[in-house]
């Protein structure tokens, strides 16, 4: 009798104990908790420490505190320059209401496939009244602020906060590439065309002006040269006219002297008789004079 109140009393302890521990769940500081009854939501704990249920008839569904990773699959986008490109975007959320959550998304992965399409479908309306350009440039930044602000609008009917969104890669496609390649080359082809016909240009008028200036000189230069010889042919004229005036006897001596000494070269010879007037001053006195000069 005693044994079987001793084993009576045992079960009985056991199943309370079973019931005690099945009604105790503990909540971590990276975890909320949101307590189901029968599947249906009836309470959220966000306090870390033990907390309790009725047990058998309610369970616990643990949610992440900290921030999550959505990254959906990348997509390619057209943009408002007619450019397709590949756009590779993520977001990072927390949940910040797990009963709407559970409501709303039922699971993590339900969630991440339903905000992942929406995640992609903004960035394919924002990025579409975009350019190549934009995305290029400090604009990128604003598109990426309107992205955030959408999505975080959104976000608000799943308990969600959503932290940051980003782009982290925009590729274009290989065909894309090389039409743009193409295109660009086309064009710094042209610009090179058009540059080297506008220095050609430039070539040709510097040129011309320079063969101008160049006559202008050379046409001064001559009339002055011709100035010059002129005035100068003058001046030895009236020289020579002055020098003659003075002293007609010994003007003709140096002129002959100077036709003499012309003969000294060997280049002129001259076919003249002993008695010729050229040789006036070899005679008499005159001569005397000549010879003694040149020894």
């Amino acid at each position: 009798m005693k044994r079987m109140n001793l084993a009576a009393v045992g079960v009985v302890v056991v199943v309370a104990g079973i019931l005690i521990f099945s009604s105790i769940f503990t909540v971590r500081e990276t975890q909320q908790a949101l307590v189901l009854q029968f599947g249906q939501p009836v309470r959220v704990e966000q306090d870390p420490g033990l907390h309790f249920k009725l047990p058998i008839i309610q369970n616990v569904e643990m949610f992440e505190r900290r921030i999550l990773a959505l990254d959906p699959p990348v997509q390619e986008v057209l943009l408002a320059d007619q450019k397709r490109i590949n756009v590779d975007s993520f977001a990072r959320y927390r949940i910040v209401d797990p009963l709407m959550f559970k409501q709303r998304a039922v699971t993590v992965v339900n969630f991440e496939s339903l905000f992942g399409a929406r995640l992609n479908s903004s960035v394919r309306a924002e990025i579409a009244r975009a350019s190549l350009i934009d995305m290029l440039s400090p604009r990128r930044a604003v598109v990426m602020s309107q992205i955030t602000g959408q999505l975080q609008r959104e976000a608000q009917d799943f308990g969600v906060e959503v932290v940051d969104v980003r782009i982290g890669r925009t590729d274009l496609p290989e065909a894309t590439s090389q039409s743009v390649y193409n295109r660009m080359r086309s064009e710094r082809i042209a610009q090179a065309a058009q540059l080297r016909a506008e220095g050609e240009e430039l070539k040709a008028r510097i040129q011309a002006e320079a063969d101008r200036e160049r006559t202008v000189i050379m046409a001064e230069a001559t009339r002055q040269e011709r100035i010059l010889r002129g005035e100068g042919e003058g001046e030895r004229t009236r020289i020579l006219t002055a020098a003659y005036g003075r002293d007609i006897q010994f003007f003709d001596f140096f002129r002959s002297l100077e036709a003499y000494d012309a003969l000294r070269t060997g280049q002129t010879r001259l076919v003249l008789g002993p008695d010729s007037e050229f040789f006036r001053y070899f005679h008499g006195e005159q001569g005397t004079v000549i010879r003694e000069a040149a020894r």
